[in-house]
């Protein structure tokens, strides 16, 4: 035997395979090897995550959705108080008065709004109050001016006036205790006034998020600066992009035009991460030499690029970037198609981050005035003039051509016309169902 045991050799340690992040499996595409927009769309929303709630004062809250339930802590009016300036009386005392036999009674003080009277009225006796100031004790109804001589030592009352008359009950608004709102409440004027008025300085609500606007190629110029003689192109696109989601709710930061140089543009994102919730960039993700946002985006991170069946704005992209995977919004970059691609996709997305509802347009039916013929196979945005008569019924027309270069006609429409893939002719006289582009 021997004395010492042959050593045995360790067991090979099993490889560890590290696991590649990727996107979410994305819809699959049709047989024309395009994907549907509204799977598209769901498959980029179903990867967004509201923004987490926030303090904010109520004023800078403006158009943000709630986090929270409201109660209220205190009544509202707080105490009976007057709704007219006059005289509060007890309603007793003016019976059967009028203008051939007034009520005559001794004014025994003055109560302004902010103070509170120093006595309880006696029968027989009025004082003068104004709007909003406590109704003493004793006083039940509120005698207007214009029903009286407005006496100094005595007052002349030329109706009889019932008990309850001009006096805001303490509670009558706002029960001390109710419900004011609920948690997805979006915030508007009045909403600031309630939340002012029962006393309420700060809201939990989700804060707008931080927009990061980028428009690519090397043609594009500055507006308010000359055009050179090579081809250059004001850069309307991160204005407008820009302009549509501040409109929407977001801050938004316009870093302009960039060249078509890849470092150059893998440089500009990542710096931009820093002060993002979504980065929208417009142009450079179709199948040209010079598609530098495709080119550098997979070097980013997890990216997504399709050719969906929309005109315009058949190539679109998305991606989580950085380590924080920040959502990016990659659209063509024709004008219309990068708007049409804003209000379809980025508006979404916007809402939901900010936990406002509903995330789309409501779609309008609206009957067209002219036949209009649609490309098979591709949904259609087409612009369009919307009317609507003092019945209540909606009428659209076109406007402009079917290029997605054309600005003009896209400042003139005030609707989107909405044809599904399957459309290829609606005569004059159908109902179309179109999206209305108002600011909301």
């Amino acid at each position: 035997m021997a004395l010492f045991g042959r050593k045995k050799k360790a067991a090979p340690a099993p490889e560890v395979v590290e696991e590649v992040p990727t996107l979410p499996e994305p819809p699959a595409a049709n047989d024309a090897g395009l994907r549907e927009w509204q799977a598209h769309r769901q498959w980029v929303l179903d990867q967004i995550e509201p923004l987490p709630p926030f303090g904010m004062q109520v004023l800078d809250a403006l158009g943000l959705s709630l986090c929270e339930d409201i109660e209220a802590d205190i009544a509202l009016p707080g105490f009976d108080n007057a709704a007219m300036d006059g005289y509060a009386v007890q309603a007793a005392d003016t019976w059967n008065a009028s203008e051939n036999a007034p009520a005559s009674l001794a004014v025994v003080g003055e109560i302004a709004a902010g103070s509170v009277a120093d006595r309880a009225l006696a029968p027989g006796t009025a004082m003068k109050i104004m709007t909003g100031a406590p109704v003493p004790e004793g006083a039940d109804a509120v005698v207007q001016y214009e029903l009286t001589d407005r006496g100094v030592e005595d007052v002349q009352i030329f109706a009889q006036i019932e008990q309850g008359k001009n006096i805001r009950l303490r509670g009558s608004d706002i029960e001390d205790g109710e419900h004011l709102m609920s948690a997805g409440t979006r915030i508007d004027s009045r909403t600031v006034g309630l939340l002012a008025g029962v006393g309420i300085d700060k809201v939990l609500v989700r804060p707008r998020p931080r927009v990061v606007v980028i428009a690519t190629g090397t043609e594009l110029v500055e507006p308010g600066l000359p055009l050179g003689d090579k081809g250059e192109l004001y850069d309307s696109n991160s204005y407008m992009l820009a302009a549509a989601a501040k409109a929407a709710g977001a801050q938004v930061f316009r870093v302009g035009a960039v060249g078509d140089d890849e470092e150059e543009m893998a440089q500009i994102i990542s710096d931009q991460l820093v002060r993002a919730d979504l980065i929208v960039t417009s142009g450079g993700i179709s199948q040209g030499d010079w598609d530098v946002v495709k080119a550098v985006a997979p070097s980013l991170g997890l990216v997504d690029f399709a050719q969906l069946a929309m005109q315009p704005g058949k190539p679109q992209g998305f991606g989580l970037i950085g380590e924080d995977q920040v959502p990016m919004l990659m659209l063509p970059g024709n004008p219309v198609s990068s708007f049409v691609s804003f209000e379809v996709f980025v508006r979404p997305v916007l809402r939901k981050l900010m936990g406002v509802e509903p995330l789309f347009r409501e779609p309008v039916r609206a009957v067209t005035n002219t036949i209009i013929r649609s490309a098979p196979g591709k949904a259609q945005f087409l612009r369009g003039e919307v009317r609507t008569d003092p019945g209540g019924r909606h009428t659209v027309d076109l406007v402009g051509g079917p290029g997605s270069h054309l600005l003009g006609s896209l400042q003139k429409s005030n609707a989107l016309v909405v044809l599904e893939p399957g459309t290829e002719v609606v005569p004059a006289g159908q109902t179309v169902t179109t999206w209305m582009l108002t600011d909301d």
